[in-house]
């Protein structure tokens, strides 16, 4: 047979051969809903598991590392003064005697707290802002739209500067203030894609069924957006501990006697070569929390938005 006559009985084959089933197709006909489809497709991420490890492994370190040790952010060692890790103080002290290692755990609580409530409280946000905006339009969108545009043009970080006096050094409020200058962008994004939801014939029939604005926007608009919402939600914990972070390291963030991983760092700044070990445990601490974060959140991302590369490992 000629290499003619193999190139033809190929193409024939790939002609006549059934074209290959869509991964949704395949999930609907095994009964698979969305849930189960995004938990499928993440089990099969190694960076997820990596990540989620190694979060869950902070988190209960965080929580339960207190226990295993008798000192306190308060309890001040007369002797020991600026010493290097012992058997006694695992991370070594400060200039006032302060376990670091007590030190960090409570700037880890404090950090992973504000990021945890920080990040999605600033998505949530986000959804009502461009989701409402989206659907109502007029005047009310062209409003909100103004007020967006104009948040996005002025630095958040400066404004976050601004704000900080009327803090009164909360640590609480500053966490609130995170939340409320950081939701701009994915408002535009949900509110244009609200705009192209509102068109669908099933937001139609629930306005026609006679649905207000309120129930058509959270049972059927939010939801359909709910992909975007969960990655914003996710890679914007690391976000808000990264903003956190740097504030505190600036003096603009949480304030003594609260100590937060930026508290920590500024601190150990003039000692980070004579005393390396005041800065590089909470340094490690803060870069393999951000790690484990944005591994999370690029695995959900490809898991939950089919158009990110899912089939790309």
């Amino acid at each position: 047979m000629t290499f003619e006559a193999v190139e033809i009985l190929e193409e024939e084959n790939r002609e006549t051969a059934p074209a290959e089933e869509p991964e949704a197709a395949r999930v609907h006909r095994k009964g698979l809903s969305r849930g189960g489809l995004v938990w499928r497709r993440l089990r099969a991420k190694p960076r997820f598991w990596i990540g989620g490890i190694a979060i869950v492994l902070l988190v209960l370190w965080a929580v339960l590392g207190p226990l295993f040790t008798p000192w306190t952010i308060s309890f001040e060692d007369v002797n020991y003064f600026n010493y290097p890790p012992t058997s006694l103080h695992w991370f070594g002290t400060d200039l006032l005697g302060h376990d670091i290692y007590a030190d960090t755990m409570a700037g880890l609580q404090k950090s992973l707290i504000i990021g945890f409530v920080a990040g999605p409280l600033s998505t949530i946000l986000s959804a009502i802002v461009g989701s409402i905006a989206g659907y109502i339009g007029g005047k009310l969108d062209s409003a909100l739209s103004w007020f967006i545009n104009l948040m996005l043009v002025l630095p958040s970080f400066f404004i976050l500067v601004l704000l900080f006096p009327f803090t009164h050094g909360s640590w609480v409020i500053m966490m609130l203030f995170l939340a409320i200058t950081d939701w701009m962008i994915m408002a535009q994004v949900i509110r244009s894609q609200t705009r192209s939801l509102k068109e669908r014939e099933f937001v139609k029939a629930a306005r026609y069924m006679g649905f207000n604005a309120w129930t058509v926007v959270t049972r059927h608009i939010i939801p359909n957006v709910a992909s975007l919402l969960i990655i914003d939600a996710a890679l914007g914990v690391g976000g808000m501990i990264l903003a956190e972070t740097t504030l505190s390291f600036l003096g603009f963030g949480v304030q003594a006697p609260d100590v937060s991983i930026g508290t920590l760092l500024s601190n150990a700044e003039a000692a980070a070569v004579t005393r390396p070990w005041l800065f590089f445990y909470p340094a490690v601490i803060l870069v393999v929390l951000l790690f484990a974060i944005n591994l999370v959140g690029d695995a959900l991302r490809d898991a939950v938005d089919p158009t990110s590369g899912v089939n790309r490992s």
